[in-house]
């Protein structure tokens, strides 16, 4: 079906979120403000100015991270072991995670860096440091996952907690707790392993058709596909008892003894240990998109009334013309994008579209007004419904000085992972001139499951939609599979998971 035209996990002192891609530029003012509460004893609550354009946070025991638009990290509270001093350069990171002593950043091209408390080698990634998605972090382990869905565990390994059962395979969110480990299958069955004094490692029944994982000190969280949370493990500050209605939930947390989740309407919900005030969210309760649990304060991101976060921008060269493209984080109270254009060395940027792109993203938009052998700046500017401007940008091309072959860009899928019964998933994606397409999707095994488009296509952005069905109209099984686009000489394969 054709027609043309963000799951982060985080538990107890971790966070991982993807932001951007390699080469991506990011806006100059996007993201939110960081929400702390609760304990504030060493500064963990005190966020450094300007408190603005943030777009990921962790709490830990007693320092905080948060991850900035641009790609840069602030840390602060507890500085024991070095562990608020980001290595240089402080550039390209698109993930934060903390443990107890130790932190953790994940950068665009796939690489992690650690520093901090190095006593069990928390610091120490194996080789190769390559191809990691996501990361987490729990007391002095660090989990990562590798962009084929394997798990790479390592540190302190007493109780078992960075020895990943078999198969250690479609992995596709992790969690960690103080020595235990969880993780999320494609199949929405969750693994659990490590420490299991207080049973935080015997999911209950039914392991199905979960979507999300936490981790606490010694209890997990999972989220499943219907909006309900299940907890188990340690319960002696209540913090496995969800308050009613257990429904509504979008995303899930766990702090030391206590856990958070937030509600379709953007409201935290909070329960367990309160003793530093950290199970009362701060009002106005509403808005909230991220929550992290430290050990007696929380961090979390409100959306602004008027806010865009950008994700991701690019300007590339196509048959005589350039072609843009660029996605959000969030965008609240957004009316649509300008876009800027001024030729290289200039600030005389001028507009090219005569009425606003408007939501929902991915956004593209192909500039043909465009002379060979030029280089182009290129700039979005974000409307508000209040009549205020975000500006993104800029970014590069050249156009060729001859035509080029055809050119596409194939978009990661959304959602992903994606759940069969509660919508298709979409493959969004851009061509650069005329061409025949063909999408298609395969299994694990490289076995065809379903042809999504055949045909010629004009140039410009096209959105083809995956049920979750095979070609002879069966559900296919829960897992990773690959689709491909083929338009012109090129091709481009990219991943996404199913979930039933």
């Amino acid at each position: 079906m054709l027609k043309r035209g963000w799951l982060p996990v985080w538990g107890l002192l971790c966070l991982a979120v993807l932001i951007m891609g390699p080469g991506a530029a990011r806006g100059q003012s996007a993201g939110s403000a960081v929400v702390p509460w609760g304990l504030n004893d060493v500064g963990q609550c005190d966020v450094p100015a300007p408190n603005a354009d943030f777009v990921a946070v962790a709490a830990g025991f007693a320092h905080s991270m948060g991850l900035r638009s641009n790609g840069t990290i602030a840390a602060w509270g507890d500085n024991a072991y070095g562990r608020c001093v980001v290595p240089a350069p402080n550039a390209d990171f698109v993930a934060v995670a903390v443990g107890r002593w130790h932190s953790v950043g994940l950068k665009s091209d796939g690489r992690i860096v650690v520093w901090g408390d190095n006593g069990f080698d928390q610091r120490e990634v194996p080789v190769p440091n390559a191809g990691f998605v996501a990361i987490a972090s729990g007391e002095s382990h660090n989990l990562g996952i590798k962009s084929d869905g394997r798990i790479v565990a390592w540190g302190r390994n007493g109780s078992d907690q960075c020895n990943v059962p078999a198969p250690n395979a479609d992995v596709v969110a992790v969690a960690a707790g103080r020595r235990h480990s969880v993780g999320l299958r494609a199949d929405g069955r969750i693994v659990a392993w490590g420490g299991n004094t207080s049973g935080q490692c015997s999911v209950p029944a039914p392991n199905a058709d979960f979507v999300a994982v936490a981790a606490g000190d010694y209890h997990s969280l999972g989220l499943k596909s219907d909006g309900r949370i299940v907890t188990w493990g340690r319960n002696d500050t209540e913090q496995c008892e969800v308050p009613a209605p257990n429904a509504g939930f979008v995303k899930v947390a766990g702090g030391a003894l206590h856990s958070l989740g937030i509600k379709a309407d953007g409201s935290i919900v909070a329960w367990g240990d309160n003793m530093y005030g950290q199970c009362r969210p701060p009002a106005p309760n509403l808005n909230y998109v991220l929550v992290s649990g430290g050990f007696g304060h929380n961090l979390a991101l409100r959306q602004a009334p008027s806010a865009v976060a950008l994700s991701s921008f690019r300007a590339a060269p196509a048959a005589q013309s350039i072609l843009l493209s660029w996605s959000t984080w969030f965008e609240s109270g957004n009316l649509g994008f300008w876009v800027l254009r001024a030729t290289a060395g200039h600030d005389d940027y001028v507009r090219l579209n005569d009425d606003l792109i408007s939501p929902p993203g991915p956004y593209t938009f192909l500039d043909t007004e465009v002379s060979p052998r030029t280089t182009y700046r290129y700039r979005l500017e974000a409307v508000d419904r209040s009549g205020g401007s975000e500006f993104f940008g800029p970014v590069e091309a050249t156009v060729a000085a001859a035509p080029v072959l055809a050119r596409f860009l194939l978009s990661q899928s959304r959602p992903n992972p994606f759940v069969a019964r509660q919508g298709a998933a979409a493959i969004d994606f851009v061509l650069g001139e005329r061409a025949h397409a063909r999408l298609r999707v395969f299994d694990a095994t490289g076995r065809a499951v379903r042809e999504l488009v055949d045909e010629l296509l004009s140039a410009g952005p096209h959105t083809a939609w995956w049920d979750g069905r095979d070609g002879t109209g069966e559900e296919a099984g829960s897992g990773t599979y690959f689709y491909r686009l083929d338009a012109g000489n090129a091709s481009e394969v990219r991943a996404l998971v199913k979930v039933r």
